[in-house]
């Protein structure tokens, strides 16, 4: 058995499960966008009924690479480049940051590009890459928005969990000067040191939480209770999760050598939400699982609570 299960775990996928193009090479945002196929812009175009009658107050994005429509605006919106929209993280790459990988999502209408920083973290003794994603939306959906996103190095799991000490995702102001840009880049620096921080104080806290197996099945209840009233499909899939858990958390080989608490069991958690086959497949899950590690974790955020607070 021990065997098998290493085999099966030795073929985990990065976190970003082969979204976007790797642009590793790309020494600047602007070379990234084009490498990335994002070097197109989006204008506004005002919005007709079938009979040909303007509505007032309203405008469609347009994507000028394919003329596609994006997303219905008001009439005040700021439409937000690609370009400007990654322009500041330039000033980061002074500080050694490099670009990895970037690509759209919902057919363009989300933006993103994901960023390592140069930074080295451990928790509880083990390397833990910094990464920042930053997103932007064409559609009217959002603004902006630079999050952190820790991986685990040895197995590609994502530790994005929100910690109360510390902000997971910030927005980014725009401006049109250099400083500006400075400033901005400096703030998000900052702001990951900080997260980072607070992510290993988190874990030395989970680590003196002793646990048993017979906690463990009490806290995966609690964790991922039964509803009140369930199918018999609901039923199934919430014992799968359940027992997929428990399985990385007494098989996976790097979670063997740690010692039984609750470092380990969100770590199991963990490799759950990034690694585990769907229930059942759909044509967009690979996105949808992306936008997940970009929103954050609930099962996560879930079990660091309750086990922080048992």
């Amino acid at each position: 058995m021990a065997a098998n299960v290493e085999e099966m775990f030795s073929v985990r996928e990065t976190p970003w499960h082969g979204m976007g193009r790797v642009i590793e090479s790309a020494p600047t945002s602007e070379d990234a966008i084009r490498l990335a196929g994002l070097d197109w812009e989006v204008v506004p175009q005002k919005v007709y009924t079938e009979k040909g009658i303007e509505i007032p107050g309203a405008t469609v994005n347009i994507r000028t690479s394919d003329n596609k429509p994006l997303g219905i605006v008001g009439d005040r919106y700021q439409i937000v480049q690609n370009s400007e929209a990654f322009a500041f993280t330039d000033a980061l790459l002074g500080e050694g940051v490099r670009y990895e990988t970037a690509g759209s999502l919902k057919e363009g209408k989300i933006i993103w590009m994901l960023a390592k920083l140069p930074n080295k973290f451990k928790v509880l003794g083990e390397k833990v890459d910094p990464f920042v994603v930053f997103t932007n939306t064409h559609d009217g959906t959002g603004a902006v928005k630079v999050i952190m996103t820790p991986v685990r190095v040895v197995c590609q799991n994502t530790l994005n969990m929100a910690i109360k000490a510390a902000s997971r995702s910030w927005s980014a102001r725009h401006t049109g000067s250099i400083q500006g840009k400075l400033d901005d880049a400096i703030t998000t620096l900052n702001l990951a040191k900080k997260y980072m921080e607070a992510t290993q104080e988190t874990f030395e806290d989970l680590y003196k939480v002793k646990l048993t197996k017979k906690k463990i099945e009490q806290a995966l209840e609690n964790i991922i209770p039964f509803p009140t009233e369930m199918t018999k499909r609901q039923e199934e899939n919430i014992t799968s999760i359940r027992n997929d858990i428990s399985m990385r958390y007494f098989e996976a080989p790097d979670l063997k050598v740690l010692d039984h608490n609750g470092a380990r069991l969100v770590q199991a958690v963990a490799d759950s939400g990034d690694h585990m086959e769907p229930l059942r497949m759909t044509k967009n899950f690979k996105e949808n699982k992306f936008k997940r590690t970009l929103d954050g974790n609930d099962l996560l955020d879930r079990t660091v609570n309750i086990l922080l607070a048992a």
